[in-house]
């Protein structure tokens, strides 16, 4: 959305009555009624251009006092609407008939005879005529050119084996002559088959990861359960002993935690990517499905291949977890501590911190037929990382305490609790003038800025939608543009929350998250790392998206906050 915004997304036309939805988009308001009517069926609302999506149907705002509304006041002959978008036509995304003359409508079915897609009107001769009786019908093909040889311009019929390609009937006079050749019907039979076998190896997989997620698990407890008796057991026997030796109670303490932590942290990466690689099987086994059922034998078998070479390459690693992992070890060097007490010094205890560090909790065992891995596949096998804390009483030590700034507010913004709290009310707020301020969208900044080092906030939100995020000082603040939204520029960053999804956002960026709802988030600011991380609230904090960037400049954290709704910096 530009500052000069005169047109609708939906109509291309002039807007007329301007309304807009959560997410900050305008339309015009048939257009956006029409839009959204017809989705009633669905029960899922999308943005016509942004494509956030909401569980309920929003409640459009009217731009009252916008230069739009101006304009349409000092028209005096306004010409008629438009049309309300007729949503039967071809979209970028569909595929469309290849009869229309003009204007394109929807195709509903393709033709394998005429290689030619069809919407319902110009369908209707197939069903009718006894000439189209043996024509074969399927659901629409995006992709006809894949359907036809390139050299004779005739449909695919035919599979060569020796040159593992589909061919025409022409092709097998001259270019294919002599070649193994089999219908596409047979070559599809035979890869079925042994696209059965590989669809057993990727089950056999998913059952093997399963098992071993369950033997990590129970690894896990017998950790905690073993930690816990530790602990117990050396302070018991650490109350025995003299003052002299508390300094050493309080390191064997130490060493304790941070191991179980370390082990357990180690056990949560490797259960994290599992989850990964388990989804991921999955994933590829419904495709697997998916391909089984369709009609298309050409799609079938260019699809084929290109699965079973992923599948035979890859080489998934195992876990291996060590039963014997206890701290019993801790609780028989302390034992020999009791009854040495006179000879244990310095040295002893770094004997016994050697001893647990040695310790395997669990590890990678790597295949033995090893490939490269490609860059966009690294991020599933590299280790989790320990820079950024992963536990919400971790992240607290990285706190700030920030405050709303009243000289940004926008005028409708109702700021409370100590400048805590903003909440967007109908009624204009009793501000003065400053040119701080941002004139004509609902936003507020922070007073403090943020530079060098790590900090910590956490933020309460409720309503139908908000975004929150950081922006340099320079950010616009007078108009609608993308040059005053928070997330809409280079200058800031932003996550947008509504009551059924999450989006990040930066300058042209916007990546759709999934993710179950909070109405808590909390934001980890790495400056010097350059890393803004948001997540869900929680013991164990849940990752929703992480900015990588390289800070310039200090940042101010601010608030984009719609109708009914608000923000409460915790």
């Amino acid at each position: 959305m530009s500052s000069d915004q005169d047109s609708c997304y939906l109509c291309k036309e002039y807007l007329r009555d301007p309304v807009s939805i959560p997410c900050g988009h305008i339309f015009c308001s048939i257009c956006l009624k029409t839009y959204w009517d017809h989705a009633d069926h669905t029960g899922s609302y999308i943005c016509p251009e942004c494509r956030v999506s909401y569980n309920k149907r929003p409640t459009p705002r009217r731009m009252g006092g916008s230069r739009h509304s101006t304009i349409q006041r000092n028209s005096e002959a306004f010409p008629p609407p438009p049309p309300s978008p007729d949503y039967n036509y071809a979209g970028p995304q569909d595929v469309g008939c290849d009869i229309c003359i003009g204007k394109k409508h929807k195709a509903i079915k393709t033709c394998l005879m005429c290689l030619a897609s069809y919407c319902e009107k110009h369908l209707k001769p197939h069903f009718e005529s006894a000439t189209f009786k043996r024509h074969k019908l399927v659901d629409e093909i995006g992709h006809l050119d894949r359907q036809i040889c390139p050299q004779h311009q005739k449909g695919l019929e035919l599979f060569c084996r020796t040159d593992q390609m589909c061919i025409c009937v022409l092709c097998t006079v001259k270019e294919h002559k002599g070649h193994d050749m089999v219908s596409a019907e047979q070559e599809r039979a035979e890869e079925q088959q042994r696209l059965g076998a590989t669809q057993a190896e990727i089950q056999e997989k998913i059952h093997d990861r399963l098992k071993q997620m369950e033997e990590l698990k129970q690894a896990v407890d017998s950790l905690k359960n073993s930690a816990q008796r530790a602990l117990q057991e050396c302070e018991k026997m650490f109350s025995d002993m003299m003052r002299s030796i508390e300094r050493m109670q309080q390191e064997m303490a130490k060493l304790i935690s941070s191991n179980k932590r370390a082990a357990l942290n180690n056990a949560e990466g490797h259960m994290e990517r599992l989850n990964h690689e388990i989804a991921d099987l999955k994933n590829r086994d419904t495709q697997i499905t998916q391909l089984s059922r369709t009609e298309d034998h050409i799609h079938f078998i260019q699809s084929y291949h290109m699965l079973i070479a992923q599948t035979e390459a890859e080489e998934l690693p195992s876990v291996s977890v060590n039963p014997y992992f206890t701290f019993g070890s801790v609780t028989k060097a302390v034992s020999e501590m009791k009854q040495h007490l006179n000879e244990f010094s310095n040295d002893e205890l770094v004997k016994v911190a050697t001893t647990v560090n040695k310790m395997t909790f669990c590890q990678l065992d790597e295949p033995k037929k090893k490939r490269a891995i490609k860059s966009e596949e690294a991020v599933m096998y590299k280790a989790v990382p320990v820079q950024e804390p992963q536990y919400r009483d971790d992240f607290l030590r990285y706190a700030c305490e920030l405050t709303l700034d009243p000289n940004t507010a926008y005028r409708q913004l109702y700021l409370s609790r100590g400048n805590k709290k903003a909440a967007l009310k109908r009624d204009p707020q009793d501000y003065g003038d400053n040119p701080s301020r941002f004139d004509s969208l609902p936003q507020v900044l922070c007073k403090e800025n943020l530079a060098g080092g790590a900090y910590y906030w956490e933020v309460d939100w409720s309503g139908e939608g908000v975004a929150l995020g950081v922006t340099y000082k320079g950010i616009k603040r007078a108009g609608y543009g993308d040059s005053c939204r928070i997330g809409y520029n280079r200058k800031s960053w932003s996550l947008f929350c509504s009551d059924s999804s999450y989006s990040a956002r930066h300058n042209k960026d916007q990546t759709e998250i999934n993710a179950p709802y909070s109405s808590r988030i909390g934001v980890f600011l790495d400056y010097d790392g350059g890393t803004l991380s948001f997540y869900t609230v929680r013991e164990t904090m849940s990752l929703l998206h992480r900015f990588k960037t390289s800070f310039s400049e200090p940042v101010y954290p601010g608030f984009w906050v719609w109708y009914d709704s608000a923000v409460t910096l915790v």
